[in-house]
């Protein structure tokens, strides 16, 4: 990706400033916007020049660029790990969307790449196909867990793991959005409650009977 390749350009205190830079621009959008995130602003929170900042990231679009992926890096490892178990089963699910619930600034900011993409859609930068590319990313990791699943015997043959990733996605994306407007989280957790209602519904007869009782 693109972060990876300029990496090779620098030495690794150029590196270390780099990534400095990312993450404080990374928070700045997240809370002031693309927009309202200005070069003094960045300076200031990274603690470097302008000079540098022109090195590293001689416009707004590079800058955007490298959070994008930043952000989308931090998502996919998250996911990667073993708090959702692959996300091949519903309780997996259920977990994926009670961490998210629980998120302490959900209502606040929402989503950190929904939040950049809303974003984006206004502002004159040429970053759009990344920025699909990179949900496409975290959509797959989705997907390709509902794919065990199917393959596994515990949802159905007739289930479309491309279809029931992009609900998932999508009402964790719409649910969140609501959130932060209403400042309650009541309409992310009635989003994916649904959704993932959906994907169990899809369940075989063998996983419902092995199922444990509801608590």
């Amino acid at each position: 990706m693109g972060v990876k390749r300029a990496d090779a350009k620098f030495t690794a205190k150029g590196l270390a400033a780099r990534a400095r830079i990312i993450e404080h621009a990374a928070e700045l959008i997240y809370t002031q916007g693309v927009h309202g995130t200005s070069n003094e602003l960045l300076r200031k929170a990274s603690g470097v020049s302008g000079s540098q900042l022109t090195h590293y990231f001689p416009d707004k679009e590079s800058l955007v660029l490298a959070v994008i992926e930043w952000q989308t890096e931090r998502i996919l490892a998250l996911h990667a790990g073993s708090s959702f178990a692959g996300f091949d089963t519903i309780d997996a699910l259920r977990q994926w969307a009670a961490f998210y619930v629980s998120h302490e600034r959900v209502c606040q900011e929402g989503c950190t790449l929904g939040s950049l993409a809303a974003e984006i859609v206004k502002a004159d930068l040429d970053v759009r196909d990344r920025l699909a590319a990179d949900f496409d990313r975290w959509k797959d990791v989705l997907r390709t867990g509902l794919d065990r699943m199917r393959d596994r015997g515990r949802i159905r043959l007739d289930a479309d793991p491309e279809r029931l990733a992009n609900l998932l996605l999508a009402a964790m994306q719409g649910g969140m959005l609501l959130a932060q407007i209403a400042r309650d989280v009541t309409p992310l957790r009635d989003a994916l409650t649904a959704a993932i209602d959906h994907v169990q519904s899809f369940e075989t007869p063998q996983t419902q009977t092995q199922a444990p009782p509801p608590a």
